[in-house]
């Protein structure tokens, strides 16, 4: 049966029944377009949960929209700046997760998907869309949801790997030209070029990496221009990767796992980049129970994770999803590659982050966490900490040693109140 062809975003998404859970397309797939039309079909309906992990776009911020409160919640397993506030605010949820867990709940009906509402290309010659610039856990939506609304976008990249779907598969399709969600490349500053600069240190040639998006990442790749022959298996890259492809400094050539390829699950950029993985065989967009899962990750050696931090405190916990009880942001694909990494021959994870925060009034490093703090990386799995102020590997160190080697890379304004702390508090001597 052909699918059925709305002619608003609002009759799309018509067939939407009350108590329905619905899984959105996410990151710079996000089909903002169909949201909108969600925002208003809703109003109609009641008890309505909408399944995400970090969405974009105007159609994403309508849906915490206060009107909308009894119609739709939003279900958060990441949480962005569209659904923050709301989360924060008790008027969303938020629900832990590694990124590699999300696919596996759909697939064994833990979680229940009525619906799914992706964005993707126009169908080729052979009658099949793609997902384009964002695979993630949306694959796995696809396979349980009962009906598929899709936004045909003809300016959505078609990509390699897990995201062919056919058309002949859809319930209703929308077509409507629109642009995609852009990222221009962060803003830089000496802290981020010096932080940038000591995370380079630790990559070699042939290491395989896994980054992401913002001004760290951007960076620490920047630095890295007189490597040979790195490879990338991570769960999304940005513009930052681009210079090094043009430049032969990533091939692939040494990995075990998918060799010669670049694996993500998703990208978000400038349009630049968008240009780059549409139909590049090299770039293979691939689900994240698999991407994320650390066997795939640990089959390449010298695999390599960058990742970031809002706190870390003496004993070398890592808080990245909360400001103290505020949630922030998600566990994301965190620990999956910090443990991947470890297990990988000659493999390695550092966390990332400035040393102060709040226009330098406050630490980063820290005696204890904040009240509330949730613990992403745990001191048992965190291997290098860096800060512009320099690296400190935490692998086999006792709880003295690490304190006394955070301290060091703490901003000088705090060393000494963290020296007098980590004795006060932690009863340990650091003399």
């Amino acid at each position: 049966m052909s699918p059925r062809i709305a002619h608003s975003a609002e009759d799309a998404v018509s067939s939407i029944q009350d108590n329905e859970a619905i899984w959105t397309h996410n990151m710079a797939a996000t089909p903002s377009v169909l949201l909108k039309g969600l925002a208003k079909h809703a109003l109609s309906r009641r008890n309505l949960t909408l399944l995400q992990l970090h969405t974009e776009g105007e159609g994403a911020a309508m849906m915490t929209a206060p009107e909308l409160r009894g119609h739709l919640r939003c279900r958060c397993y990441f949480v962005g700046a569209v659904t923050r506030k709301a989360v924060q605010n008790g008027d969303a949820d938020y629900v832990p997760m590694l990124l590699a867990e999300v696919p596996k709940l759909i697939r064994r009906g833990e979680q229940r998907v009525d619906t799914a509402i992706i964005q993707v290309s126009p169908p080729d010659k052979h009658g099949n869309c793609s997902l384009g610039i964002s695979v993630e856990a949306t694959h796995a939506a696809l396979e349980k949801a009962s009906k598929i609304i899709a936004h045909i976008n003809p300016n959505m990249p078609r990509t390699h790997g897990d995201g062919i779907i056919a058309y002949k598969d859809f319930h209703t399709v929308y077509e409507e030209a629109a642009p995609l969600s852009c990222h221009e490349p962060a803003a830089q500053s000496e802290i981020y070029k010096a932080i940038g600069e000591n995370v380079a240190a630790l990559v070699q040639d042939r290491d395989c990496i896994q980054t992401g998006i913002g001004a760290i990442p951007d960076a620490v790749l920047a630095c890295l221009g007189d490597r040979k022959d790195l490879g990338v298996h991570t769960e999304m890259f940005s513009d930052g990767v681009l210079p090094l492809v043009e430049k032969g400094v990533i091939t692939g050539a040494y990995k075990k796992n998918h060799a010669g390829k670049i694996v993500t699950s998703f990208v978000i950029g400038s349009q630049k980049l968008y240009d780059f993985v549409d139909d590049n065989p090299m770039v293979q967009f691939l689900d994240t129970e698999y991407v994320n899962d650390m066997r795939s990750i640990q089959r390449n050696p010298q695999a390599m994770s960058i990742n970031s931090a809002i706190q870390v405190d003496l004993t070398g916990q890592v808080s990245a999803d909360s400001v103290g009880s505020k949630i922030y942001s998600g566990f994301g694909g965190q620990i999956d590659f910090v443990r991947g990494a470890s297990l990988s021959e000659g493999g390695r994870g550092v966390i990332a982050l400035p040393s102060t925060a709040a226009g330098g009034s406050v630490s980063r490093i820290t005696t204890t966490l904040n009240d509330g703090a949730g613990v992403v990386t745990t001191r048992a799995h965190v291997h290098y900490i860096a800060t512009e102020y320099g690296v400190v590997s935490l692998r086999g160190r006792s709880l003295r040693e690490r304190a006394r080697d955070l301290i060091e890379i703490a901003h000088p304004d705090f060393r000494e109140e963290l020296n007098r702390e980590a004795f006060d508090k932690l009863r340990l001597s650091l003399n």
